[in-house]
């Protein structure tokens, strides 16, 4: 593990630079997203429906940043207890459940002010989340943050005696586990994407796919339980399953669209 990255009197932090990193390649995906779609700047160079990917990628990620911090200080009351406001500064501690909640209601907003839609913006962003988030946990390994799982005999299982949160005994790299599952569940949506669909389906599937990921990783994570032998993460895995579900079967009861239909759509908007 390399929790800081030291350039001259520059001390770096990986998590940070994972996160810029998940941040730039969840940006290309979404502005890859927008060209296939045929939605953004026109042959004239205007924009048609005011929508920029990268910026709204930009937005999202900080309101997942704040969301993140906010719902692990309430998940977690004791740490605020024990470091008063400081820990809203804390380089550690971000939860998955707070970012998703408001990286999701940034992109709604966004999405509904560029005459897009709501949904169909979610859509869009889906394989992009996907491909975010497991980039993203490059950090969490990279600089040992707790994230890692229990402890393990299996011939992988790793020690992070330097890390941000030290253990000496191989435990389960579970960030990796989730870069793989996040890189897969991109290339899915991103897939899905490309063929015709209800509005919402694609954000359905993410939903459901990444709620499914969470909620299998965490038997073998650290995290407390505390309702029913499940941790708060997989109680809002079992929440995002549902809605996903939802969003899915709805999504099929709609008109089937493709890129092509949606980018006629929004320069009626326009």
């Amino acid at each position: 593990m390399l929790p800081y990255i030291h350039i001259w009197r520059l001390n770096l932090p990986t998590f940070g630079l994972m996160l810029w990193l998940a941040a730039v390649a969840a940006a290309f995906v979404m502005d890859r997203g927008f060209k296939r779609a045929h939605i953004g700047l026109g042959k004239a160079g205007t924009d048609r429906a005011g929508a920029d990917a990268v910026g709204m990628v930009a937005v999202a990620v900080v309101a997942g940043i704040v969301g993140a911090k906010l719902w692990h200080v309430i998940d977690t009351p004791i740490e605020f207890r024990e470091m008063g406001w400081r820990v809203l500064w804390d380089s550690a501690g971000f939860a998955w459940f707070g970012g998703l909640l408001f990286g999701i209601s940034a992109l709604v907003f966004q999405g509904w002010w560029a005459r897009i839609g709501g949904l169909r913006t979610l859509d869009l962003a889906a394989p992009a989340a996907a491909i975010g988030y497991g980039i993203g946990r490059i950090g969490c390994f990279l600089s040992g943050d707790g994230c890692y799982g229990l402890p393990t005999t299996l011939p992988w299982g790793m020690s992070f005696p330097h890390g941000i949160e030290p253990t000496l005994v191989p435990v389960q790299p579970t960030p990796l586990y989730e870069l793989a599952a996040g890189l897969l569940i991109g290339w899915w949506l991103w897939r899905r994407g490309g063929k015709p669909h209800g509005t919402g389906a694609i954000v359905g599937e993410y939903l459901v796919l990444s709620g499914i990921a969470r909620f299998l990783v965490e038997f073998i994570r650290r995290n407390p339980k505390v309702l029913w032998g499940l941790s708060n993460a997989q109680l809002a895995s079992a929440g995002s399953v549902v809605v996903g579900a939802a969003l899915i079967w709805w999504a099929a009861t709609r008109r089937v669209s493709g890129p092509e239909e949606a980018a006629m759509a929004v320069e009626k908007a326009a």
